[in-house]
């Protein structure tokens, strides 16, 4: 076989058509034999992902169907020209962070050829080493803090400064919450309930909104770090990447709604994380108040994504976060006690909820 053959492809699986990705690899190991593909476990996303095995190197392949379609783009952005998550893998590479590497890319028949970063993600890596979960969460929000430094500015074209968590898509997470978390599962809203929630979430969305802007990664948890072998932590997932609360990210690892952390921990956390910003006390204060009250909006939508995922695409895996998860967002509210909308959305929570 000559160094640019293309190997025999496997027979197409639900509709793929694997040999754009055969010729992928034989353009990035072009010594390596003919590969085999292995599926790999996704997330709630319509993206694919297949291991690709070969005599003495591996590499993962990702399918993303239709090239970037909107879930892909993002809620407000405009048509890419290229990838998000190509762009975004770019920008966050040149501004050292940790990303996986490109191998090769046919974007016009679906397919990405990546570094394969193993199966050890920072949720199944601490299931396993439990006394790291300290050390890893310090090196994880110090990370943070020093992309959002590195991102602080950013070039005019990129897909991440043309969206931004604004009122709009704030209020529609925030309802995203009462469909399906609440009225899907049957628990209704009377009608004065009704307009005390449309209130609260309106108000909610727009001071969040109003808050200075930062880089956002929009997923940043414990499902999408990997855990290299000298424990370095690589992003992953980052495609939906856009300007908005410099808390946002902190409040997905930390209130992640795949750990159980208490509260001294994120204390801790935050402190890690103020410390790496130079932040003075008063700002340390304030950031505290942030990340509750956008606690209370990011863990209502995740709830409410989860049973959407299930009712819509079919994928109960989910599930079980949805009361975890609720109930992430009513400790925070427990602690904004001086705010009357928290107040009012917490007892609301209290009536409505068994």
């Amino acid at each position: 076989m000559s160094a640019h053959a293309v190997p025999p492809s496997p027979e197409p699986v639900h509709a793929l058509d694997f040999a754009p990705l055969a010729a992928l690899v034989a353009r990035a190991f072009p010594e390596g034999g003919a590969p085999a593909y292995q599926p790999m476990a996704g997330g709630a996303s319509t993206r694919r992902y297949f291991r690709v095995k070969l005599a003495d190197a591996s590499a993962v392949a990702m399918f993303v169907p239709d090239g970037a379609k909107p879930e892909e783009v993002g809620k407000g952005g405009p048509a890419p020209t290229r990838w998000p998550f190509l762009e975004v893998r770019d920008l966050l590479a040149a501004r050292g962070v940790d990303v996986p590497r490109l191998l090769a890319e046919d974007t016009g028949s679906g397919w990405l050829l990546l570094e394969d970063l193993g199966d050890a993600t920072l949720a199944s890596y601490l299931a396993a080493h439990p006394h790291r979960r300290q050390a890893l969460y310090v090196r994880a929000v110090t990370d943070l803090a020093h992309a959002q430094a590195s991102l602080a500015t950013l070039p005019q074209a990129s897909v991440v400064a043309a969206r931004a968590f604004d009122e709009e898509l704030l209020s529609w997470e925030i309802h995203h919450f009462r469909e399906w978390a609440l009225e899907a599962r049957g628990i209704g809203l009377s009608t004065e309930d009704r307009l005390a929630f449309d209130g609260i979430a309106g108000r909610l969305a727009r001071r969040i909104a109003d808050w200075p802007r930062a880089f956002v990664h929009r997923d940043y948890q414990s499902r999408n770090l990997m855990v290299r072998p000298d424990e370095r932590l690589c992003w992953i997932d980052f495609q939906d990447a856009l300007l908005g609360p410099r808390v946002y990210d902190l409040v997905a690892l930390l209130n992640d709604s795949y750990q159980v952390f208490d509260r001294p921990f994120v204390e801790a956390r935050l402190d890690d994380y103020a410390r790496a910003r130079g932040l003075d006390a008063v700002e340390r204060a304030a950031l505290g108040h942030e990340f509750d009250r956008v606690t209370v909006q990011r863990k209502l939508k995740d709830a409410g994504r989860f049973v959407f995922i299930d009712r819509v695409k079919g994928n109960r895996s989910f599930l079980p976060f949805v009361e975890p998860t609720i109930a992430k967002a009513r400790a925070s509210l427990a602690r904004l006690t001086e705010d009357d909308d928290m107040r009012a959305l917490s007892s609301l929570l209290a009536r409505v909820l068994v």
